[in-house]
């Protein structure tokens, strides 16, 4: 009887023993995994940039989403919490910064779309200057007052404003943040001119309502919960076409007859222009992951948040936010002229 024998090397062999281990390893790895495997990424920690003081809604809710990311990516995310210009220094810094991935920046509708009207020398645009990496959570705009204003309804608060001029102190976060951009709006509605005190951060400002320094503000739902659960603040309206599950009682600024207030914040991440794509799809899936995560979505939606669907999540999606919400503020920037 002839015996075949194998006629290929022992080095040919053990070439395809590791070829079908690899194979395997990769077939069992989780798509973010892979991504990592790819581009050698991340191999230290990560600097997440903060726009705006601790405390604030933009730092609680990229404080809830970091944590959870940190997991996936093998590597702590450190938040950065850099204040001013109405989060404008913040974006500067992070636009300069090394395209690699370990510096990236929590964007809003302030920093990425109203700052573009009110900075005509704008340090960067933010559109060509940044990656997207994703949208990460919307928060529904509320119009609050101090708890012991005498207007009880957002009619009766819209009368008082106007007869009061600029009497009355509006607090806001800074120039180009969201308590400014949106209550801006809500001022050219109402037609009215009180008197705005910037603090830096939304924290602060909040602060100061609450301790009576301040008539009335726009905020995030995220910032207003504790507060009104608490008693140290009145909300009149919410800028949504629907209630919010965790405020129910507040109603809409439609149902509190302001219906052309519509307001609704959303953070987002960003990484300077030219980070490589496979980096910027391995912090986007990790992105999906914390926002499919029981415990993330928990978070997000007690504080009233919005989460965004697999869809949305994708970096076409932020490019398209960012340049319709440019085109809206510019509008309403304008046609408001507000005094700051």
């Amino acid at each position: 009887m002839e015996v075949q024998y194998d006629r290929s090397s022992r080095a040919e062999r053990h070439a395809n023993a590791l070829l079908a281990a690899i194979i395997c390893v990769f077939a069992v790895m989780s798509p973010s995994t892979v991504a990592r495997a790819e581009s050698g990424y991340p191999l230290q920690a990560i600097t997440l940039i903060v726009p705006f003081a601790a405390g604030g809604p933009t730092d609680v809710v990229a404080r809830i989403v970091a944590d959870e990311m940190s997991r996936t990516l093998g590597q702590p995310i450190i938040i950065e919490n850099v204040v001013g210009s109405g989060g404008t220094t913040a974006a500067i810094r992070a636009k300069r910064s090394p395209p690699d991935g370990y510096t990236i920046v929590m964007g809003h509708m302030g920093t990425h779309a109203a700052a573009v009207a009110l900075y005509p020398n704008l340090a960067y645009d933010p559109v060509s200057d940044f990656e997207p990496i994703g949208i990460v959570a919307g928060m529904p705009v509320m119009i609050l007052a101090r708890k012991d204003l005498a207007p009880k309804t957002l009619d009766e608060f819209v009368q008082f404003l106007r007869a009061s001029g600029s009497t009355l102190n509006m607090a806001h976060a800074g120039v180009g943040s969201v308590s400014f951009t949106t209550c801006s709006l809500f001022n050219a509605i109402a037609g009215a001119r009180p008197k705005m005190i910037s603090f830096q951060g939304t924290g602060p400002a909040m602060n100061a309502l609450v301790a009576g320094r301040a008539d009335y503000m726009c905020d995030q739902v995220v910032n207003v919960v504790p507060r009104l659960a608490a008693g140290s603040i009145k909300a009149y309206a919410v800028g949504t076409t629907r209630r919010n599950p965790v405020l129910p009682a507040i109603p809409t600024s439609v149902e509190a007859g302001a219906p052309a207030f519509q307001a609704s914040a959303w953070n987002a991440l960003f990484a300077p222009k030219e980070t490589p794509q496979a980096v910027i799809l391995t912090l986007n899936r990790a992105l999906g992951r914390a926002l499919d995560d029981p415990g993330v979505r928990k978070q997000l939606l007690d504080l009233g948040g919005e989460i965004p669907d697999l869809e949305g999540r994708s970096p076409q999606s932020l490019t398209n936010l960012v340049k319709a919400e440019i085109v809206k503020w510019a509008s309403v920037i304008k046609s408001s002229d507000p005094e700051h």
